[in-house]
């Protein structure tokens, strides 16, 4: 009995120092960056992305934090809104995880006068496990958008 207290013991301490490796919540994670784009937080959004992300819609395809950032977020989170997304498959284990489904969102004018349009379109977004101990997080690591033709908003 005494050795199986012992082992028992030994067991508690060596669990207890191994830190888990915890799950992502891909659609937690997914909400809270849309939220920030929906909301025009550029920063909140740039923050969620890795520093080796990389972001393809049609014939572009941009690496990088400070490319994804200037010539999608940047460059497109103005003339957007009401972006929302429909999960069709996900998956995640401690260090990937992603989301594929549908999207739409409301598309700006480019000028005063000329009508708003409709986009919707598929996506696939991966998220990636990065640093360790109190500074480990998700950051996005892959975005891919294959948009339908935009439609015209009444």
């Amino acid at each position: 009995m005494k050795s199986f207290l012992c082992l028992l013991g030994t067991a508690a301490i060596l669990s207890s120092c191994s830190k888990a490796t915890e799950t992502a919540d891909v659609e937690d994670l997914n909400k809270q960056f849309i939220a920030a784009w929906n909301n025009k937080e550029v920063d909140k959004a740039l923050a969620f992305l890795a520093d080796d992300v990389h972001f393809l819609q049609g014939e572009s395809h941009f690496s990088g934090k400070a490319e994804v950032g200037d010539k999608w977020v940047r460059a497109t989170n103005g003339t957007i809104q009401n972006l929302k997304t429909s999960v069709i498959s996900s998956a995640n284990d401690s260090k990937l995880a992603y989301a594929a489904g549908t999207f739409s969102v409301d598309v700006l004018p480019d000028a005063p006068g000329q009508p708003k349009a409709f986009g919707e379109g598929n996506y696939v977004l991966i998220w990636k496990q990065v640093g360790e101990g109190k500074d480990a997080g998700w950051k996005l690591t892959y975005a891919q958008l294959e948009d339908h033709p935009l439609q015209r908003k009444n």
